[in-house]
């Protein structure tokens, strides 16, 4: 990542609103700007994120579900925060995931320029490359500040998104469990 371009970018946004980037209390802004976006597209870095903690399933085949992962993605079309929460749930087929990987698949694809359906598919499509599961069902529930703060400030609308396969997207009654489950 470019940060000398992250901090130029800030000095321009500063003047271009008619801030002086020079007034003591700006001083520092253009840095920490940088050092933010830095943190907050981390997940483009991809392949060097370590996500191999797959073991034997043991012949386990029910559901495995996690939920409320809280995530802070930012809006592609916006650059605004997205603040939201994933449930993930499969069914393993031989093998199952270390459980901090989960999140940490939830935070990779959080951490880039985002829109909240691609983010769900992305997570429920690796799932189901690394696991080769039965089934794969992903929910987003998120809150979008450019919904909430700009254009037509709904400040409780939330935006939920599925993602199902394999016995997710076949079995009514497999999907329904993922459902219930997540509350």
């Amino acid at each position: 990542m470019d940060i000398q371009k992250l901090e130029k970018a800030c000095i321009l946004i500063l003047e271009a609103i008619g801030e002086d980037p020079k007034r003591e209390g700006l001083l520092d802004t253009p840095r920490r700007f940088a050092s933010a976006w830095q943190e907050l597209c981390s997940g483009y870095d991809f392949e060097n994120q370590k996500l191999e903690t797959v073991f034997d399933g043991e012949n386990y085949d029910e559901m495995v579900v996690v939920k409320d992962i809280e995530f802070q993605s930012i809006c592609e079309h916006h650059l605004l925060p997205i603040l939201g929460k994933v449930s993930v749930g499969y069914i393993p087929h031989k093998k199952i995931i270390g459980l901090s990987k989960i999140p940490r698949i939830v935070e990779i694809f959080a951490r880039r320029l985002q829109n909240q359906e691609r983010m769900t598919m992305q997570i429920a499509d690796t799932l189901a490359k690394l696991l080769e599961p039965k089934g794969v069902a992903v929910k987003v529930s998120a809150l979008h500040l450019c919904m909430q703060m700009r254009g037509v400030k709904k400040i409780n609308a939330s935006m939920e998104t599925s993602a199902v396969r394999g016995l997710f997207r076949s079995d009514a009654k497999t999907r329904e469990e993922f459902f219930r489950m997540i509350g």
